[in-house]
């Protein structure tokens, strides 16, 4: 029986992942650099510090560049460009679903606390998240279970009472380590990578109904707090 549902936030309930990329690959530019999406697909789902664009830049430059100065800009660059996205399709009427059948909403994200929180609140969405788990929170971002097993613990559920909704390979594993179910919706940066270790792999949560979905994993029922 489902008790929760857990989101990922980046790439999931909003698109910060091509921004941040498409910052990142002008800056590469304006130094005759190309930054390729196959050079950062690994990134997708892990911790903001587990790769410094900047090393590779200077990897490739074959010197040391201004490290304050270029991040200021890409922070500048990326502001403007998530300032223009909307929350991805579906994601506030599967809220909406879950609110009313009385499940507990998550979040477990990699990103830093005021990432999430800052975006949630210019969304509009906080207010309807029971439990939210970043990177502070944890020692292990994902692929490791730690944001997952955190949300859970906090409801005092077991993972089986539980889904995870996933836009990465990484998040997914995360989730799946934590031994919930889990469901992809890759997005325009992680379309064309591996999902065969989710239980279900959607295009997109637009005009997604909910039972629909625990049907679809075999899940018995729903269980409202």
């Amino acid at each position: 029986m489902i008790k929760g549902v857990i989101f990922d936030f980046d790439g999931l309930i909003l698109d910060t992942e091509l921004p941040v990329f498409r910052a990142w690959q002008e800056i590469f530019a304006s130094h005759g650099q190309e930054l390729s999406l196959d050079d950062w697909v690994d990134y997708i789902g892990r911790s903001p510090d587990s790769f410094d664009p900047c090393d590779d830049l200077e990897r490739l430059l074959g010197h040391p560049v201004d490290r304050q100065a270029i991040r200021t800009e890409h922070r500048r660059r990326e502001a403007s460009l998530i300032e223009s996205e909307g929350v991805l399709p579906g994601v506030v009427d599967l809220i909406a679903q879950a609110r009313e059948l009385k499940l507990r909403l998550g979040i477990a994200s990699s990103s830093e606390r005021a990432w999430v929180i800052g975006h949630l609140s210019r969304l509009g969405l906080d207010k309807y998240f029971d439990t939210i788990r970043c990177s502070d929170d944890v020692e292990h971002t994902k692929p490791a279970a730690d944001l997952y097993l955190g949300v859970i613990a906090e409801w005092a559920i077991a993972p089986q009472e539980a889904f995870a909704l996933e836009d990465s390979p990484h998040g997914v594993s995360a989730a799946k380590a934590a031994g919930m179910f889990c469901i992809a919706v890759p997005n325009e940066m992680t379309k064309n990578l591996t999902f065969d270790h989710a239980d279900l792999v959607l295009p997109s949560l637009e005009g997604t109904h909910l039972e629909d979905l625990l049907r679809n994993l075999g899940v018995d029922g729903l269980r409202p707090w």
